[in-house]
This record gives structure tokens, C-alpha cells and sequence, in this order.
């Protein structure tokens, strides 16, 4: 198990121009503990579309700019120095508000093997293979999609 992760060992994901992840730690690194990551968010860009998590907490740490998120049915927005923690079951969306970046550390808790999931998502947001290619089985990663129009009305 490692117990050290540097930014500059962690893999770099390009989801666009203006965002960008660093893999920072996966569920196999950390004996099933946590997964992280580091997210980079150009302005107005969205981070995750509605979803919940049925085993993990998911925890957003925000380092720089400001965060837009969905929490069930309430819209919040937090800024630097904020954390905002999601519990298992909760619906939830984030991105960056237009004008302004968003750069947060996200993990969850316990951890789950995604950081395929999350190459996955890179290579959909680049254009480089379909949406509808995203993994069909969200218990492999424990995201489980959800209609919120709350979010669809305000992104």
C-alpha cells in the first residue's frame, strides 16, 4: 500500500483546453480506503453531470476559484477553502459558475478502483470515442446516473 502521492508522479487527464485531473491515488493504492484526485475546472465548465454514489462519500476540498453544486434539490456554491461532503445516496452535480475557475481535490471514501472510469471520461469529453460509451454498469464504479433537472435548467 502506498502512503506518499506527489502531484508530479500522478497521471495528467485533459477532459478540454480549460480542464484538466491529476489521478492522484486509486482504491488499489490506498487498501480500499480512499480514491483522489485533483480537478481542474475552466470557467463555466462542468465537473459531473447528476449522479449519486451507492457505497462511497464523496468529499470536495476546494483549492482555488469557486464550486457550483447540486446537493439533492438545493443548489450551493462554495468557495476557496471550502468542503463540502456528499454521503452515499445523495444526488449531486458540480462544475465551475461561468466566470469564475473551480480547482478542487475530490476524493471518496471507501475507495473504488475509477481511475479507468475517470480515463474514460476524458477520452468521451475530448471527442475522442462517443458518449454513450461510458461503462453501462455503475457498480463497477459506483456511479449511478440520475435525471435532476434542477441542474439542466441552470448549467
Amino acid at each position: 500500500m502506498t502512503l506518499v502521492f506527489r502531484e508530479e508522479d500522478a497521471e495528467l487527464l485533459t477532459y478540454s483546453p480549460t480542464t484538466t485531473g491529476r489521478l492522484l491515488a486509486d482504491n488499489d493504492d490506498t487498501g480500499g480506503s480512499i480514491s483522489a484526485g485533483r480537478l481542474s475546472l475552466g470557467s463555466g465548465a462542468e465537473g459531473g453531470k447528476p449522479h449519486y454514489h451507492a457505497r462511497s462519500t464523496e468529499v470536495f476540498y476546494v483549492l482555488d476559484g469557486e464550486l457550483e453544486i447540486m446537493l439533492d434539490d438545493r443548489l450551493e456554491r462554495v468557495g476557496t477553502g471550502g468542503l463540502v461532503v456528499v454521503p452515499p445516496l445523495m444526488p449531486h452535480a458540480f462544475g465551475a459558475p461561468a466566470g469564475t475557475h473551480a480547482d478542487l481535490l475530490i476524493w471518496i471514501t471507501p475507495g473504488v478502483q475509477r481511475f479507468d472510469y475517470l480515463r474514460h471520461l476524458a477520452r468521451v469529453a475530448r471527442g475522442d470515442i462517443p458518449p454513450g460509451s461510458v461503462a453501462a454498469d455503475p457498480a463497477t464504479y459506483d456511479v449511478c446516473p440520475v435525471d435532476r433537472p434542477l441542474w439542466s435548467t441552470t448549467r
